[in-house]
């Protein structure tokens, strides 16, 4: 079996748990990251690219004879690294940049689902202020207000009166999150718990993996400001998403990559459906074009597939339902973040446990936020600093391990949720 070389663009939890399934390949040979972080450059070997630059990573993976090229996050997909490493004949995990934009623009995504006739919520988008003003007074309620654009998981204001909304449009208009804001969605407001359904595909094949549910405010009993997640759960159980939910979920997926391939664009690489179980069945909330962070932490330790090779496939056109199977585990990751995450943070705390922590029965930490300094020791580098993964035969059994080997780690302002999963238990 031929070993093939490979660089994983990204540095955080979900890139550190891409790494590790992609080291258990038998394919895998020499492992590179950029720029990676204190966990996973104990693994790999840091490839001196910016990860944003199409030009670069596809040079430097043909001059390292690199096999492989994974693109852990939504920025360089969008930037159009996954189009310039195949153009250079490299196989590539991550969909081109015309297919990024289901992530990219909310507003193309929205136009995708509407011809896909995906459930979703209702929507306008504008590009002026007075108009976007003027639709938030006409809706006199609750609703949810999005910068079209990357805006690293902050731009999206769920606003439950109209004063809310208001100063939610002014934040995308005034520049708050950039040029992403520049573009306003506008949406109803969706009602139910959340469920994350990610799907490997080539561009025709749509493969499903586990339903995952993530913890997105900052505190205990959901409360608190949006975050990039503060902990997950896979799978979801059956009295959350039904065998009927879930086969909804599925066709949305299909129906999302078959319309594309009518448009002409092949979706190649991670699908991400984001969706609401409202009374009507779940609606689409958004779509992501990459793995989910922090629920590839809980997905991958439960699937068993050859990673190395599910993804050659997804790049060749020839991925099969059958290289990816599921173990009947239950997996609890929780996030142990710097205080004052989401808002502003100190880094270079030093961290300590973490040995500890995996010498525990079914126990993995991901590393996010973390940089590892010359005398060996680990600092926080971070908001999410590390991901505390408890793998486990039954649901309490898992979220039991996780917090205890959450105990055994430490830093300077650690915080963490220390009821995720439990509503679902």
């Amino acid at each position: 079996m031929k070993k093939i070389d490979i660089l994983l663009l990204g540095a955080g939890g979900r890139e550190h748990a891409l790494l590790m399934k992609l080291a258990e390949s038998p394919r895998a040979g020499k492992l590179y990251v950029a720029p990676g972080n204190g966990g996973m450059l104990q693994v790999a070997e840091a490839a001196p690219v910016s990860q944003d630059s199409p030009a670069e990573v596809a040079a430097w993976a043909k001059d390292n004879g690199i096999g492989l090229v994974v693109v852990g996050p939504e920025a360089p997909l969008v930037e159009g690294v996954a189009d310039a490493v195949r153009a250079a004949g490299i196989a590539c995990f991550g969909p081109n940049a015309d297919a990024a934009q289901m992530e990219g623009s909310k507003e193309f995504a929205k136009k995708v689902m509407a011809r896909a006739n995906v459930p979703t919520a209702t929507y306008r988008s504008f590009t002026d202020r007075t108009a976007a003003e003027a639709y938030v007074r006409e809706l006199a309620g609750p609703c949810v207000v999005k910068a079209d654009g990357l805006a690293a998981g902050k731009g999206v204001i769920v606003a439950q009166t109209t004063e809310e909304a208001l100063a939610g449009v002014a934040q995308c208009f005034d520049g708050a999150f950039g040029a992403a804001g520049q573009t306003v969605v506008i949406e109803e407001m969706l009602e139910g718990p959340e469920c994350s359904l990610l799907a490997l595909t080539d561009g025709t094949t749509v493969v499903p993996l586990a339903t995952s549910q993530d913890h997105k405010r900052a505190y205990d009993g959901d409360k608190g400001p949006n975050t990039g997640g503060m902990g997950v759960y896979s799978p979801v159980p059956a009295q959350l998403v039904s065998a009927e939910d879930l086969d909804t979920m599925v066709d949305v997926m299909r129906r999302v990559v078959a319309q594309l391939k009518a448009d002409g664009i092949t979706y190649s690489g991670c699908l991400y459906g984001g969706f609401m179980l409202t009374k009507d069945g779940p609606k689409v909330l958004e779509f992501n074009a990459r793995f989910g962070d922090p629920e590839t932490q809980v997905v991958l330790p439960r699937m068993h597939a050859d990673l190395v090779e599910v993804f050659l496939a997804c790049d060749a056109g020839n991925l099969a339902e059958d290289m990816v199977s599921w173990d009947d585990d239950w997996a609890v990751s929780v996030v142990l973040a710097s205080a004052g995450y989401p808002g502003a943070y100190e880094g270079g705390k030093r961290i300590t446990g973490i040995a500890q922590a995996e010498q525990q029965p079914g126990i993995t930490v991901y590393h996010a936020g973390t940089k590892l300094v010359e005398d060996g020791d680990l600092l926080t580098a971070g908001g999410r600093v590390l991901d505390v993964t408890a793998v486990a035969p039954s649901f309490a059994e898992a979220r039991e391990r996780a917090y205890a080997a959450c105990e055994l780690i430490d830093f300077d302002g650690k915080q963490f949720r220390t009821d995720i999963g439990a509503r679902a238990l």
